[in-house]
């Protein structure tokens, strides 16, 4: 029995962090053993709000790739390809522009977000307008039954579906609408205690070695109010306590009471979260050393993983075209 598709994908924005592995990549480690997965560097989205400045581009998307493969990812089990190397995507995107109405991409929320946050971009472009288009033909051309999607991508999935349903209504059955795959994941702040984010500095690369790791860490901020070592200290509010109900399964809510008493110093408890995290990733760390510098087998694994997505969307492409009646030459 054919396995049902998943569909997802990330931008090559550089080196990945425990916010974005906890985010979506644990959850796609699970399903390529559940699932028929086509996971894409998406690499024409980056280029929506980072067209200007594509320098890194390439080294970037290699870093993903090792990213995802020492997260887990497995070539035997999953297709890992880039985007723009599957020319049937664009052709499809194209396609559905001359059905998708402008009104339908103008109220997506995120494009009036995102408008607003990244005034120092200029983003008022056409591609930047489609990107929710680009997104259906992502999910589309491969006949993605779901799509892994936190509560901020709900509003772009609903529109991939309006548009498969648009083209099944004029040109007969061909899409499957598409639907979120919700599952839980679990939210770690940054070390600041804000967002993890890149952008702040505050991050947990997955390719950081262990000393580093051990390192952060150590200068990660904790309560306020809990200045001396027998101090009570706030868990609640504390980064560290967040770090330790991800890290610290077993002994995260003895870890709590203690705190709560002043029964252990911040210095002990940043310690004990090192040695956890440290062992949490241990085993993608030991699969990063195996193929840093060894860039034949990353090509080798995007090569393949690229073929195969092609075969199965230029049979997508193909149907799609006959649909339309668009005229094919021998």
């Amino acid at each position: 029995m054919t396995r049902q598709r998943i569909m997802s994908g990330m931008r090559p924005t550089g080196t990945l962090h425990l916010g974005n592995y906890f985010g979506a990549l644990e959850n796609w480690v699970k399903l390529q053993n559940e699932y028929e997965c086509f996971f894409s560097i998406v690499d024409w989205h980056g280029l929506t709000t980072g067209y200007e400045d594509t320098s890194e581009f390439r080294d970037n998307i290699m870093e993903i790739a090792i990213d995802w493969l020492s997260a887990g990812l497995n070539p035997e089990k999953c297709t890992i390809f880039i985007q723009s190397n599957v020319k049937e995507i664009a052709e499809l995107h194209l396609l559905l522009s001359m059905i998708v109405p402008l009104s339908w991409l103008e109220r997506c929320p995120t494009y009036k977000e995102q408008l607003s946050q990244l005034t120092e971009k200029n983003i008022t472009t056409y591609g930047f307008l489609g990107y929710p288009n680009l997104m259906a033909a992502d999910i589309l051309i491969h006949k993605g039954n779901f799509v892994p999607v936190g509560e901020d991508q709900q509003p772009q999935l609903e529109l991939a579906r309006e548009i498969a349903r648009r083209f099944n209504y004029i040109y007969g059955d061909t899409f499957p609408e598409p639907q979120g795959k919700m599952t839980k994941i679990k939210v770690l702040p940054g070390l600041d205690g804000r967002k993890m984010s890149k952008s702040y500095s505050n991050t947990i690369a997955l390719s950081d070695s262990p000393d580093t790791i051990r390192e952060k860490i150590r200068k990660m901020i904790t309560d306020a109010e809990k200045i001396k070592k027998n101090d009570p200290g706030h868990p609640d509010i504390c980064a560290v306590y967040a770090f330790h109900k991800v890290f610290s399964e077993e002994t995260h809510q003895e870890t709590y009471e203690v705190c709560k008493t002043g029964g252990i110093g911040c210095v002990q408890c940043k310690k004990t979260l090192a040695e956890n995290v440290v062992r949490y990733m241990a085993p993608m760390y030991e699969r990063r050393q195996k193929l840093i510098g060894n860039k034949k087998i990353i090509l080798e694994v995007l090569i393949e993983g690229t073929r195969h997505a092609r075969e199965v969307a230029k049979e997508t492409i193909e149907e799609v075209r006959e649909k339309m009646k668009l005229m094919e030459l021998e």
